[in-house]
């Protein structure tokens, strides 16, 4: 079983890759971002909390956001492998995954990370919040807020996963076919 970790800030494509990925290694695509935005376009009690952070510029609770991704890979039980995109965004949120997973005899085979400047990120979560309707996309403040949060709690994660062997960087800017090649590089090693 295969199962990745892709992360990077806000805007660096997890989202683009993850799709294109999905269907050239046959992985579940589990993505918090599009599980918290169908709870909360459906006003559930989940999608309600989740706003409420989300709105902020804020990252949603650990104990949140790990129970809702258990309760995806429990759907999911006969998969090849998943594709993480999104979580885990912490320290912890990482243990709990590998706890999660040990339970299943099944471990994270490695993370990469879409690297990317700020600017050039910033950029394009603006023109996407042209399109997107995300209020979290058409507010710099919010952007800018989203980094720090990153910069604070995720970027840990990079330590995390080296220590583990299993950290991979990845230079996210350029064509799509470009990053595509890229992440596959690193993939088809593991």
């Amino acid at each position: 079983m295969t199962n990745i970790v892709l992360f990077g800030k806000p805007g660096a494509g997890k989202g683009t890759q993850a799709e294109v990925l999905k269907e050239k290694y046959d992985l579940i695509h589990l993505s918090t971002g599009d599980i918290f935005r169908f709870n909360m376009k459906n006003d559930t009690e989940l999608g309600k909390l989740a706003k409420s952070y989300i709105n902020k510029g804020d990252l949603v609770p650990d104990e949140v956001t790990i129970n809702m991704l258990k309760s995806e890979v429990e759907k999911h039980t006969d998969a090849n492998g998943f594709l993480f995109d999104g979580f885990p965004r912490t320290t912890p949120q990482a243990e709990a995954l590998d706890a999660f997973l040990a339970t299943k005899e099944w471990k994270v085979t490695a993370t990469i990370a879409l690297e990317a400047d700020d600017e050039v990120l910033v950029q394009r979560l603006l023109e996407r919040g042209k399109t997107s309707g995300r209020a979290d996309d058409q507010d710099e403040a919010k952007i800018r807020n989203r980094y720090e949060e990153y910069n604070e709690k995720t970027a840990p994660l990079i330590d995390f996963y080296q220590g583990q062997g299993k950290f991979h960087s990845v230079n996210g800017i350029g064509e799509i076919e470009e990053v595509t090649s890229r992440l596959s590089e690193v993939i088809d090693q593991l």
